[in-house]
């Protein structure tokens, strides 16, 4: 990606545990620099040991806010979790270098495939550049089952790069992420968490690539970000409450998403997202609710606003009737309730039809939706956009183009 200013921060991946035992030797140590704990810079030979030595020290540690220094060198991990609750009210994860995962999957023998680097149960951690995460996803890419479905032995499931896990009050920025093998930054049962000034680049092709993965978390705010994937640019899953992302550049990727939701027949609840100042270009979508026929519960007071769009090919969209396989999934009694949903001040070019498209289950229709002040075009000249609305209802006015359907 080119242009602007790229910041960059860092998050880890789910749960490969490696017990050290605690020490107070650095009782009133305030630094912790992993060259010290012996880690060897190059990228060649792993460090999870000297890294893991490192957190340890500075978890225990009783001065304030005691902060972990990751000089500017490469540095090659294994999969690794640092766990806490550490002593201090916060602790820094300050990232000078360059992160590398493994090369192969192999790596990852009898540990947890969904994970590479991951923080667990630390409040007040907070993550900074400048530095770089490389997730080297290729050979994970190279035997997914979504782009190799006959491959013997494909893979459905890779590693997270960063994963925050049961975190409170914590931040990551400035930190550039890069081909991760999976999601970049996976936030998961947290409260209060703060992203911004972050890069995150992987290749459009590359699967299941999400910028950053939201779930069951509360008080997320995510602002300043350059994200360019092949999937979510940030995506917005179960559970999940008072969530605000703003200035944020989307493309290439699928758009900012809620959902998919409610794949497993589960209780949705989902509120309070608000999304705004986004520029997408080139994304398969814009601005995206998506759930599945067998869920249930809620998605409720959701704003998109001062969005603009180049040449993307959904740019509003509600899908009620979400499928993984299209238009192959029965209609169903049941469904996740939408309402309270507005559209505002949307401009830019789509690169389809139907620019507008508001796909809502008969049983449970989409209620409260407001279109406001939206004008979208063709991306193509000489064509024109429409409308499609299907059990939904609503108030649309200010819409210059496309003609509404609400």
């Amino acid at each position: 990606m080119q242009g602007g200013h790229y910041f960059l921060l860092l998050f880890v991946g789910p749960l490969v545990s490696v017990s050290i035992a605690c020490s107070t030797e650095h009782a009133n140590q305030t630094t912790f620099d992993v060259s010290d704990y012996g880690a060897v810079s190059g990228g060649h030979i792993d460090d999870s040991e000297a890294f893991l030595k490192a957190w340890n020290a500075a978890c225990a540690s009783e001065t304030e806010n005691p902060t972990l220094i990751v000089p500017p060198k490469r540095f090659l991990l294994n999969p690794i979790v640092f766990s806490g609750p550490c002593r201090a009210k916060n602790i820094n994860f300050l990232i000078f270098g360059r992160l590398l995962a493994p090369d192969s999957p192999g790596a990852w023998k009898e540990l947890d495939p969904s994970q590479w680097l991951a923080f667990n149960g630390v409040s007040g951690l907070n993550i900074a550049g400048p530095g770089r995460i490389n997730g080297r996803g290729k050979a994970w890419w190279d035997q997914s089952c979504r782009d190799h479905p006959r491959l013997v032995g494909c893979s459905t499931l890779a590693p997270t790069a960063v994963k925050l896990v049961s975190c409170k009050n914590s931040s990551i920025s400035e930190i550039h992420f890069v081909n991760s093998s999976q999601t970049h930054v996976l936030i998961r049962d947290c409260d209060g968490i703060n992203i911004e000034n972050v890069l995150i680049e992987a290749p459009e092709r590359s699967p299941n690539t999400d910028g950053i993965h939201i779930s069951a978390s509360h008080n997320v705010v995510i602002t300043n970000a350059i994200i360019g994937t092949g999937d979510d640019c940030v995506s917005i899953g179960d559970h999940t409450s008072n969530i605000a992302i703003s200035y944020v550049k989307c493309g290439p990727g699928h758009g900012i998403s809620i959902g998919s939701l409610g794949r497993s027949g589960n209780f949705v609840q989902v509120e309070n997202i608000h999304v705004s100042k986004v520029y997408l270009q080139g994304t398969t979508n814009g601005a995206r609710i998506k759930t599945w026929q067998v869920g249930r519960g809620y998605v409720r007071r959701v704003t998109f606003e001062h969005i603009f769009f180049r040449s993307v090919k959904n740019p509003i969209i509600i899908d009620q009737n979400y499928c993984n396989k299209s238009d192959a999934c029965k209609e169903m009694e049941t469904g996740v309730h939408i309402t309270d949903v507005s559209f505002n001040q949307l401009y830019g070019t789509s690169s389809s039809r139907v620019a507008v498209n508001l796909n809502c289950s008969r049983s449970v229709a989409c209620t409260s939706i407001y279109l406001k002040s939206i004008y979208l075009r063709s991306a193509l000249a000489g064509q024109n956009v429409t409308s499609n609305c299907t059990n939904a209802h609503g108030v649309a006015f200010g819409v210059i183009q496309p003609d509404p359907c609400l």
